[in-house]
């Protein structure tokens, strides 16, 4: 391969400065890609191509941090499309192609193993500071927890009373790839959460599992009207969660609140609406409307919605999950959220042009040019059947597209994770590495029901310093 027939080239960067372009080559072969000739013979005509011409005429960068040089990163930017041979040498993932002269865009390539110290490892996503949007009490429960909750009111309605062989039923049991599947293990963890005891228990093991989680900032929802069997009033459902998110938060570096959700397909979401904003001041920080989307649109619960807005207080919809576009369009244009459940679905409203490039429909840009949030759960939107696989989640498309991308748990008991196994599943799948992972913690945050100067005070105060100091010093291995 002859230089002339590269793409004008900008520079080699090594280390952040200009390549000391023998040496590059060298380096880059030796170290980086001995094992792939195609790459490398593109690597060292982009050597003699800097050395010769100094061009600024740019039509891509390659970026190598000559620090890490075994499996550097390959940092592709472009103002056309890069060559299909450069896709082809050592791509873990599919190129998101360039578009017309002048339009520039990014994407990632790794070559042969991934970068040592920008990537995560599982161990230093536990220790960064992380938040988390969508995790709901009734499906966060320690297997035990359930299992000593059952015996203690006689509930022996229970698979199994080992906590081990519990724990891994739930997670079966929700992975059936459809959301109707998914909701039934419920009716075990609700069976046992109808008390006050019981539901500051549950809360308080929430918060102490997220803390040592390495969570920092959490919401936390629940549908007090699945709380009344035994007769509680709704008010004292939301009173004794919140105790047990308080107890739970006690000495530990982590600040919680709650969201109230209303069943969509019942018809109390009005007063559970007037009771989320009647606790805002205890610790509700926000409206939910979940459960089957099909057949239950966001917009029979317009009363609810209107309440919520007209008393200035915080709106997110279980959207996009288990329906299409429609789910998504009424949740954001009629009832006015802030952030959308899981919304997966937006996917449908991007198509491809003939060139490659990605086109975004009237929806998709309206949610990415307002911000509004998704909280995307990935191995929940796996099982409920949202999208296929981890591989097909288009969570890596909309990062790259920019939307307000967020990652959550949804349910850490039924889906078998925490928000530590969420963020490194996109690790090893997507190749994120450390500014990845800042960047859809930065989202959550920014995108947090808190009030401005809380949200402030956790992204300057705790959470960059903190992935500053985690990426500095990557751990020993």
């Amino acid at each position: 391969m002859q230089a002339e027939n590269l793409p004008d080239v900008v520079a080699v960067v090594v280390a952040g400065e200009d390549a000391g372009v023998a040496g590059v080559e060298a380096e880059v072969g030796a170290a980086v890609v001995a094992e792939d000739p195609v790459l490398l013979e593109l690597l060292q005509a982009v050597a003699a191509s800097v050395a010769t011409t100094r061009t600024t005429a740019a039509a891509f960068v390659l970026l190598i941090d000559s620090s890490w040089l075994v499996g550097s990163t390959l940092i592709f930017s472009w103002r056309r499309s890069v060559p299909d041979r450069v896709g082809a040498a050592g791509a873990q993932g599919s190129l998101l192609r360039g578009g017309p002269p002048g339009q520039t865009g990014v994407t990632r390539c790794h070559a042969g193993r991934r970068a040592v110290g920008d990537v995560p490892t599982l161990e230093e996503i536990r220790q960064a500071p992380k938040v988390l949007l969508h995790d709901h009490l009734d499906g966060g429960l320690r297997p035990q927890t359930v299992i000593e909750l059952a015996d203690g009111i006689g509930y022996d309605g229970l698979p199994s009373g080992d906590a081990a062989t519990l724990g891994s039923w739930f997670t079966a049991a929700a992975n059936r790839g459809h959301l109707v599947g998914y909701l039934e293990g419920f009716r075990h963890t609700l069976a046992v959460m109808q008390t006050e005891d019981a539901l500051v228990r549950v809360a308080r093991e929430c918060v102490e599992d997220l803390a040592d989680d390495g969570v920092v900032y959490a919401e936390v929802r629940f549908a007090p009207e699945l709380h009344q069997e035994a007769g509680l009033s709704l008010d004292q459902v939301v009173e004794a969660a919140l105790e047990g998110l308080r107890q739970g938060s006690d000495g530990r570096d982590i600040t919680v609140y709650a969201l109230l959700t209303a069943m969509r397909t019942a018809a109390r979401s009005l007063a559970i609406a007037e009771l989320s904003v009647r606790h805002r001041d205890a610790g509700v920080v926000g409206f939910d409307i979940a459960g089957a989307e099909k057949g239950s649109p966001p917009t029979l619960h317009l009363d609810a919605f209107d309440y919520v807005r007209h008393n200035n207080f915080h709106i997110t919809i279980h959207a996009g999950e288990g329906f299409g576009l429609a789910s998504i369009w009424e949740a954001v244009q009629h009832c006015g959220a802030e952030r959308l459940g899981h919304g997966v679905r937006i996917i449908d409203d991007i198509t491809t042009r003939d060139d490659g490039t990605p086109r975004l429909g009237p929806l998709a840009a309206y949610i990415r040019d307002r911000r509004i949030a998704l909280e995307m759960c990935p191995t929940s939107n796996v099982h409920t059947g949202a999208t296929r696989s981890l591989e097909e989640h288009p969570i890596g498309l909309l990062r790259r597209l920019g939307f307000r991308v967020t990652v959550s748990t949804d349910n850490r008991l039924m889906s078998g994770v925490t928000l530590t196994s969420e963020l490194h599943r996109l690790v090893e799948v997507f190749g994120f590495d450390w500014s990845d992972v800042q960047w859809l913690t930065l989202n959550a945050m920014k995108s947090a029901f808190a009030h401005f100067d809380e949200r402030l005070a956790m992204i300057n105060g705790r959470i960059k310093p903190a992935f500053a100091a985690l990426r500095s010093t990557p751990l020993p291995a």
